[in-house]
């Protein structure tokens, strides 16, 4: 710098400007008189006129320097006055905030001292300087729209981790989170404020008052009469909770609502704005003339028109002015006031940015006539003040602000070395750049202008039975339609001025994906690739750490999406170059950028586990299928460094560690105030422990090619030379050899899949709110006008007045979302962005085949790829609909289809470890197989691959996870049971479900097709079907004793004579045994309809045993159920919330189809083995079956004293069902009791007179068993069940029991019941007879 540049060390580069044995040379062939005109018509002195330019002293390069320092010095103030304190105010300059002493809590505070993060309960910070006198200001750019209390406070005010400014007496601060004001007392005050607002803070200390400001608009004075005097002077101060972070401007930067009267709490360089606009006026005079040499002649020229050609006069003229310009330029105040308000006056015409070149050739004299250090400066603070303008600027319905400053920032990255510069330095070590991507959402509809963009509101009127939006409903009056398609226009005008803005960002990352710019050192591509990583992984690894750390995730969908339409643009462009290549829409991560150490994946988790152990295990499959050979001494180094968390020997033999991340994860440019994320003072004793790393970047592995860091890798070593695959290296013999023309657009690929799996996803889900509100309004709207119809205004005015009230709030709050909406739906749910989603989900699909393709090497692929097949698909689904349709996609069927062949081979991969990514997949593949559309994608994979899914989703249960499958095989059943045709169960048909989305709320659509699988599978392979239906009949007695044991806990807690209530997650447990307990009934149900002969044919081994099984648990549930008065009645009656779903209905209609299919449907032997079965068991009782069909309530309601042994016979009293039809016997007492009778909408007559003939039946059955049953002594009873005769003895220990209870026992353990000897053998036993 200059000597008045500030006092640096360096030293400015030395022009030979002024001496006179170069005069001849410097002037050229300009002669004197010329020059002096060129020179004194750039300079010009302030009482230069007309008149006095003959009389004006000849001006040459050897008097330029004086006369620049002369013009310069003019109306600049004395020293004296400058340094002078301004009145009223106490403390140093610059204004900072004060992170020695005056902070409470924990915080994260910025580089530059202005940008604070919250990091615990409720901090509070103040800045160092303090005002008692006249009228101040400072601004404070809201980064995050939490809890935070903005104002000012005195010296005296102590806080702490629950009292911050506003809650002590003597300070004073506004909450737009709450929308209050706080001084000890609150009361309502202002607006609500969102993330990107500007507010700014008043104090006059002349009249006593404090206000606020909302982006430039008055709130409105706040507090009158504050405390003033002698000793009284405030500072600006702060309390903010956990993860709420903004920053300050107390002036180092222009403000941006000045307010009059009002002075910013620091000073404002006016010298050198003075001096900074002068020099600005004179490199435009150069800029506008030129010098005509022929006719020896001074040429007026438009600005826009300057080149930079070389000429020694004017470059010489220049260099003067730059020595004083470029010191200025490093200035931060100055850049935002003068050199970006130039800039963007240059672009202020219109047109695109390739009609103004002369922001180019301004950036070329940049570097040519400034110290780098300074172009450097200069460069990142345009760029930061851009972005903060860009961020803060209000949503004016064009978007105007927005699209002015991503046009001037599209020029500047239109330089090339300016661009290598901000990608290596600017972009993402010190900017949160990602915001250039982001289109904010506007909170204040009115303030944002949509009002006038869409002048009509519609939102949905139609709702069908289930609560849904009926798409197009037929009943739509003709003003109806009018407003919707009013509605729909100012919707594509919103979204085409939205796309104006997108259309400018995807053009910023087109620059930065350039990889032709090699003239100065790397192409940009390279560079970004390389920030890019370290941005996922600095998001990847501080997931749940550091949550300040990471990119907010509505940044991230803009990001994603900007960046998905720029790559897919460059692979388009490079593959038509390179004929043969595949195309974008073929796109997909080849297997080998997963194990061949190119591509870093951080601490991301494989399918088959962690890598080192993946490196150890499969290092002989690496060297057979993809020819690559890993070091041993790295797979030592890695196991070691797994066992040990000291990083010492990590560090040394990774040497990049430290030095690579000291930029990315030991300062997190996330950790920030709105734009600067810098090395983040953490203001607590225990700030450093928590900003390293837990481990830095993991190595790549040794390959037959060199192994290399992020950072050093080159455009070789990515896109592959000489032979060379570049990241393509170890290409198994599975994956074709098909050229991809830009290899490093694989690795950003990879990176938009993993962005989407960070935090994309779950953006997509949160932002559907919107649109659940207007439908919740709507319906709520919609109930209050039929209420208003029927009111009697009349007799009720009262009533008729509340109505119409609410009607009008309902009303309002509709305008206000369906714009909302609107803007949502043009920014993050539009067709185009749906399309996006549905590539990324093709994308993973092809990956994934072709992963899977390389045998045991899919175990290198990451999780996350699997995830994000699945969730986008989800999204498709769930978040895009009703605006835009899946099946409107492009090979929307095709692409279900692979999905589906996805899920049902890898749901029970063993290549697979994870347990989370295999209930991914399991949850996945159960939601799939409810809708009918996913459903016959399932149906239409291959055979083979259907047959083997059912193979494994009849495992048996004890040895996995079973749940999951057990609801796949009910939702194939599901409209094919007795009774089990419902959508929602009988009872909850009145109330509202919470999400008519859920799978389990669709429809039924059974599959016939997987059924037959089924069928097949059980009948061919015995023993499988004995291990399936006995693991199935163990969960079923497991889930409903749990089941039984829950509702008597709950009884007795419902008796208490004291309040009591009982846990909330007691019933959750409570009602998921009960409907495990109808789903496996329902399985079983399923299978004695596919397969009767698994039970009935008793020529197979297990088939007597399975039947006694089955017969023993159904009488069980059916006693449980069905006895008088009993436990689950009682607990039915409570209707206690989260017990909804149980019923009687559910678990009775159940227990009947089984028993209608083996006493009814089969053929003879089979029902007379079935009867014979059910009726020895024990617990038979024939009321249980009658209390199905409601039969002998009459009898036993006039009797009050029914004998036991009546009871046993005589129906059930005890039960809560309300049917929603009156029972056939017209009950008339006030409980009604359970009858298959009143569901005539659910149970079929064929299913009733089923019914009916079994109860006949077994009428029938019962008596002729009791009339033919011999009494036995209990000697010769099984001394395990008492039920049956002991017909089996043990080998060799000779106990004995019924064949029944010991065939059970042996399918469960081996051991003797009575002294746990091994059994060898059971041989059948016959009682001696008698002597």
């Amino acid at each position: 710098m200059s000597s008045k540049g500030g006092g640096t060390a360096l030293t400015r580069r030395n022009y030979r400007l002024s001496s006179d044995m170069d005069k001849p040379r410097a002037t050229g062939i300009v002669n004197e008189k010329l020059l002096s005109d060129f020179l004194h018509h750039v300079f010009p002195s302030a009482n230069q006129g007309p008149a006095v330019a003959s009389l004006r002293k000849p001006l040459g390069f050897q008097d330029l320097g004086t006369h620049l320092e002369r013009l310069l010095s003019e109306g600049e103030a004395s020293e004296d006055n400058r340094d002078q304190p301004m009145e009223g105010r106490l403390g140093p300059q610059p204004v900072v905030l004060d992170h020695t002493s005056g902070f409470e809590g924990l915080l994260f505070v910025d580089d530059d001292l202005l940008g604070v993060i919250g990091h615990s309960n409720f901090s509070s910070i103040r800045a160092t300087t303090c005002v008692y006198k006249g009228k101040w200001a400072y601004e404070v750019l809201i980064s995050s729209q939490g809890l935070m209390q903005i104002g000012w406070c005195t010296l005296n005010c102590r806080f702490n981790q629950e009292e911050g400014v506003g809650d002590t007496p003597d300070s004073y601060a506004y909450d737009g989170n709450r929308v209050r004001k706080w001084n000890v007392t609150t009361t309502n005050y202002g607006k609500s404020w969102a993330a990107g607002d500007i507010v700014s803070c008043l104090i006059d200390l002349d009249e006593g008052t404090i206000t606020f400001c909302l982006n430039g608009q008055s709130l409105g004075t706040a507090f009158t009469n504050i405390k003033m005097g002698p000793g009284v002077a405030y500072f600006p101060a702060i309390s903010l909770s956990f993860k709420e972070s903004v920053a300050f401007n107390f002036g180092s930067r222009p403000l941006r609502y000045p307010v009059e009267g009002y002075l910013p709490l620091q000073n404002p360089p006016t010298a050198d704005l003075l001096k900074a606009h002068k020099l600005l006026g004179y490199i435009k005079n150069v800029l506008s003339i030129s010098i005509d040499i022929q006719e020896e002649r001074l040429v007026e020229k438009d600005c826009a028109v300057w080149r930079l050609h070389g000429e020694p006069t004017v470059l010489i003229t220049l260099a003067h002015i730059f020595n004083h310009f470029a010191p200025l330029m490093c200035k931060v105040y100055l850049v935002e006031d003068v050199l970006m308000s130039f800039l963007l006056g240059i672009l202020e015409g219109g047109g695109s940015v390739d009609e103004h070149p002369l922001i180019q050739q301004l950036l070329d004299l940049f570097w040519l006539l400034m110290e780098d250090y300074e172009v450097n400066e200069c460069l990142k603070q345009l760029m930061m003040s851009l972005l903060r303008a860009y961020r803060f600027s209000p949503i004016i319905p064009d978007l105007g602000f927005q699209i002015h400053y991503l046009r001037l920032t599209t020029a500047i990255l239109r330089h090339e070395k300016s661009r290598k510069y901000l990608l290596n330095n600017v972009l993402f070590d010190v900017l949160r750049s990602v915001v250039f991507f982001y289109i904010k959402t506007p909170l204040r509809v009115k303030e944002a202008g949509l009002e006038e963009l869409i002048p009509t509101t519609w939102w949905p009127t139609h709702f069908d039975k289930e609560g849904k939006d009926e798409r197009e409903p037929r009943d739509e009056s003709a003003d109806e339609r009018l407003r919707r398609r009013a509605y729909e226009r100012g919707c594509q005008r919103l979204k085409k001025r939205i796309e104006v803005v997108e259309e400018l960002q995807v053009q910023i990352l087109r620059l930065l994906l350039n990889n032709k710019d090699k003239t100065t050192g790397e192409a940009s591509r390279y560079i970004f690739l390389n920030k890019f990583r370290k941005f996922l992984q600095e998001n990847a690894s501080n997931r749940g750490q550091h949550p300040t750390a990471l990119c907010p995730p509505e940044y991230m969908v803009c990001f994603l999406h900007r960046l998905l339409t720029a790559v897919r643009a460059c692979w388009d462009e490079s593959s038509r170059k390179c004929p043969g290549s595949i195309s974008s829409e073929d796109a997909y991560v080849p297997p080998q950028l997963f194990y061949n150490g190119k591509v870093d994946y951080f601490d991301l988790q494989r399918l088959g586990g962690l890598l080192s152990h993946l490196k150890k295990t499969l290092k002989d499959d690496l060297a057979s299928k993809a020819n690559i050979i890993i070091d041993p001494a790295e797979i030592q180094a890695a196991s070691m460094d797994d066992l040990d968390e000291d990083e010492e020997s990590g560090a040394a033999q990774r040497p990049f560690g430290a030095a690579a991340m000291g930029g990315a994860l030991a300062r997190p440019s996330w950790l920030s105030s709105p734009t600067l994320g810098r090395a983040n003072r953490f203001l607590s004793t225990a700030a450093v422990s928590l900003m390293t790393s837990r481990r830095p970047l993991t190595q790549p592995e040794k390959v037959k090619v060199r192994t290399l860091a992020v950072e050093q890798r080159t455009e070789d070593d990515i896109e592959g030379s000489h032979g060379s695959d570049g990241l393509l290296l170890g290409r198994p013999l599975e994956e074709p050899d098909q050229p991809v023309a830009d290899k490093s657009l694989l690795e950003i690929l990879d990176g938009i899949v993993m962005m989407y799996n960070l935090s994309v996803h779950q953006q997509l889900g949160k932002m559907v709110v919107v649109a659940d509100d207007v439908h919740e309004y709507a319906v709520a709207l919609k109930d209050t006008e039929e209420k208003i119809a029927r009111c009697p205004a009349r007799q009720r005015p009262d009533i008729l007045e509340e109505l119409q009230k609410s009607q009008k709030v309902f009303a309002e709050k509709l305008n206000h979302l369906s714009r909302r909406l609107a803007w949502i739906n043009a920014t993050i749910y539009s067709k185009e962005k749906m399309l996006d989603v549905y590539w990324l989900l093709c994308v993973c699909i092809r990956t994934i085949e072709h992963a899977d393709n390389t045998g045991s090497l899919f175990a290198f692929a990451p999780e996350f790829y699997l995830n994000v097949a699945m969730n986008a698909y989800s999204a498709l689904k769930n978040y895009f609909s009703p605006v835009n349709s899946m099946e409107e996609l492009p090979g929307y069927e095709e692409t279900l289809t692979q999905l589906a062949a996805i899920l049902a081979k890898h749901f029970a991969d063993p290549r697979i470890v994870g347990t989370d990514i295999k209930d991914s997949l399991m949850q996945a593949l159960a939601s799939y197989v409810c809708y009918p559309q996913s459903l016959r994608a399932v149906e239409r994979i291959p055979e083979e691959q259907r047959v083997a899914m059912m193979r494994n989703l009849l495992a048996p249960y004890e040895q996995r996870p079973w749940a999951q499958t057990n609801w796949i095989l009910v939702r194939l059943w599901r409209g094919c049971g007795f009774g089990y045709r419902y959508t929602r169960l009988p009872h909850l048909l009145k109330t509202k479900p919470e999400d008519a989305n859920l799978p389990s709320l669709q429809k039924p659509c059974p599959s016939l097709l997987l059924q037959r699988h089924m069928a097949e599978l059980l009948s061919m392979d015995k023993d499988m079907a004995a291990s399936f239906l006995n693991s199935v009949l163990n969960q079923l007695n497991w889930a409903f004793s749990e089941f039984i044991g829950m509702i008597q806990e709950i009884q007795q807690a419902a008796e208490r004579p004291e309040r009591n209530f009982v846990d909330t997650r007691q019933l959750k447990v409570c009602a998921t045994c009960f409907d495990l307990s109808v789903s496996l009934l329902r399985v079983l149900e399923m299978t004695v309809t596919l397969v009767p002969e698994i039970f009935l044919d008793w020529s197979r081994p297990s088939a007597e045993l399975l039947l006694r099984r089955l017969a023993q648990l159904l009488n069980q549930v059916l006693n449980r159920v069905t006895a008088e008065k009993n436990l689950f009645d009682r607990v039915v009656n409570l209707r206690l919330p989260g017990l909804e779903s149980v019923d009687h209905y559910p678990i009775l209609v159940a227990v009947t189809g089984i028993l209608v299919r083996i006493l009814v449907d089969g053929d003879r032997q089979g029902v007379s083995r079935a009867a014979s079965v059910l009726l020895s068991d024990p617990c038979f009782q024939l009321h249980s079956i009658q209390h199905l069909l409601g039969e002998g309530v009459e009898s036993s309601g006039s009797s009050a004293g029914v004998s036991s042994t009546a009871r046993t016979v005589v129906g059930s009293l005890g039960s809560s069902v309300t049917p929603p039809i009156r029972s056939a016997a017209g009950n008339s007492s006030e409980r009604r009791h359970f009858s298959l009778h009143a569901y005539t909408d659910y149970i079929s007559e064929e299913e009733k007179q089923k019914v009916e003939l079994m109860l006949a039946f077994l009428t029938e059955e019962s008596k002729q068993a009791a009339a033919s049953t011999a009494p036995t002594s209990e000697e010769d009873l099984c001394p395990i069940c008492y039920a049956h005769s002991i017909s089996a003895i043990f080998r060799p220990c000779s106990h004995k029991s019924c064949k029944a209870c010991i065939n059970q026992h042996l399918m469960n353990n081996k051991d003797c019941f009575f002294c746990k000897a091994t059994i060898t053998g059971v041989e059948d036993y016959s009682k001696p007879a008698a002597s």
